[in-house]
């Protein structure tokens, strides 16, 4: 996870005269595409591990976000994305994908 200043990322409409701006603030994730069956969401996995200091010992955890895919971008179940905060978009969403890392 890391911070990123502004950024202004395209969404290409389909009519292709309109673009839609979505400018994005705040931390930087990457994580594991796991449902792709809404129009225009991803449910994305993130891992991370979590410090227990009582037992000294690290924990795995896991948590599920909403995330915002723009037209154009080609995202599948299984995909490695990275995306980022932006506003908020729906009631569950906000975060965008900025780019697919694999496949």
């Amino acid at each position: 996870m890391k911070r990123r200043k502004e950024v202004e990322l395209m969404e290409k409409k389909s009519e292709g005269k309109s673009a839609t701006v979505i400018s994005t603030r705040g931390m930087i994730f990457t994580g594991t595409v796991v449902s792709r069956k809404a129009e225009k969401t991803a449910v994305v996995s993130i891992d991370y591990l979590r410090k227990v200091p009582k037992f000294e010992r690290v924990e795995k955890r896991r948590t599920k976000l909403h995330v915002h895919v723009p037209d154009g971008m080609d995202v599948k179940e299984g995909d490695k994305v990275k995306f980022v905060e932006c506003r908020k978009l729906s009631k569950t969403k906000s975060h965008v994908v900025t780019e697919v890392l694999k496949g």
